[in-house]
């Protein structure tokens, strides 16, 4: 039995993940469960998965949670690393939101073990970074992002040496037909409105302004070595085709797939074998017609910062993330308008000298700036 930690899982990956592992408990120990404030569901699933260890990180030392949950019982951010140290797993699947993922993620790969990656900011902040601490290891990066997963799986079998482009897919969000005069008067309902998948509200806003797109952009980078020049995003209004690969002999290879996370979740979960899965079968009568748009630049200005991000190179996503997480927290308080979001991550940016990383506290100390530079900018926008 390969025994297994689920980061964030109350959240929509992590009940997804257990939603799965229910029907194979004879192949999967569930060691460890961490999740932010969500108290009461932690118990409902440690009762029905026996960890021996739990974790709700957004409780402080001493504070009580309003339920009893089965498993020794640890709190706080350091709580997420004591758990682990405890619970010994084989693999993590790390499904934390935000920076918050970065310190796990690093663990997991310190220690050699196979990460099973949603948390995309680890690599937007620290790519790099934690590449290097891979190869020192041996650890294995498993991507549970269906664009990522859908490259991980063309490229099997494949070099990289051998990939001319690659092709990230973007539904477009709630405003890929919305002119970008009318994005001062979107609301938070409707940036909450996503066509196709059913997230979490920062990942949804992300998802509407394409700045999850540009941490895609990040992520393909640094997970597969590719230069930005080698990365296109298309929209893609259908979410069938999830990723695209071309080789450099003309060939084209995609994979395509209903747009539901639990594919890409077994897929990881599953690597280098394949689960059966008693999923919705592809209809292709349902999807006869796939079309595939350029991204208007004008409408997701998000887009060109993720490209200047990796050319910038080091500790840059660090900012852009921050900046990110605090803009669009002011957006979701109805602080402020749209597109005031990327406009602050873009002052940000532009006020920040880079600087490679060197250590997860140097990553800390930039975080913490960009934050408070995010907020400084708030102030002056109307």
């Amino acid at each position: 039995m390969k025994r297994i930690a689920i980061l964030g899982s109350t959240g929509s990956i992590g009940q997804s993940t257990l939603d799965l592992l229910a029907s194979r408990q004879d192949e999967f120990d569930v060691v460890f469960l961490a999740a932010h404030r969500s108290a009461k569901q932690l118990a409902v699933q440690a009762g029905n998965f026996a960890p021996r260890h739990v974790c709700l990180a957004g409780f402080g030392p001493d504070e009580s949670p309003p339920a009893t949950i089965p498993g020794h019982l640890h709190r706080g951010a350091e709580g997420i690393l004591t758990g682990l140290e405890d619970s010994q797993p084989d693999c993590v699947l790390n499904a934390i939101t935000g920076a918050a993922g970065l310190t796990a993620s690093a663990w997991t790969l310190e220690n050699g073990l196979d990460l099973l990656l949603a948390n995309k900011e680890s690599l937007v902040v620290a790519g790099p970074f934690l590449r290097g601490i891979q190869k020192r290891s041996g650890g294995r990066i498993l991507p549970v992002d269906s664009e990522h997963a859908a490259i991980h799986q063309c490229l099997r079998g494949e070099r990289i040496e051998d990939v001319r482009r690659v092709y990230l897919t973007a539904s477009g969000g709630p405003f890929r037909d919305t002119a970008k005069a009318d994005m001062d008067k979107v609301s938070i309902a409707d940036a909450l409105a996503h066509p196709t998948w059913k997230m979490g509200p920062r990942i949804t806003i992300g998802s509407a302004t394409l700045m999850n797109k540009a941490f895609e952009v990040i992520e393909a980078c640094h997970l597969f070595g590719f230069s930005a020049d080698r990365v296109e995003v298309l929209v893609h209004r259908q979410s069938i085709v999830h990723s695209i690969v071309e080789f450099r002999d003309g060939s084209m290879m995609a994979q395509l797939g209903v747009p539901d996370m639990r594919v890409p979740i077994l897929y990881c979960l599953s690597w280098p074998d394949r689960f059966d899965f008693d999923f919705e079968p592809f209809d292709m009568s349902r999807f006869a017609t796939l079309t595939f748009e350029a991204v208007d630049p004008e409408r997701f200005p998000a887009l060109a910062l993720g490209y200047a991000c990796v050319r910038s190179g080091g500790d840059s996503g660090v900012v852009l993330n921050a900046a990110d997480e605090v803009a669009t927290g002011a957006f979701l308080e109805g602080q402020i308008a749209f597109p005031r979001i990327i406009e602050t991550v873009e002052r940000v940016l532009s006020s920040h000298e880079v600087h490679s990383i060197e250590s997860l506290n140097q990553v800390a100390e930039v975080d913490a700036w960009a934050r408070r530079e995010a907020e400084a900018c708030l102030q002056l926008l109307p």
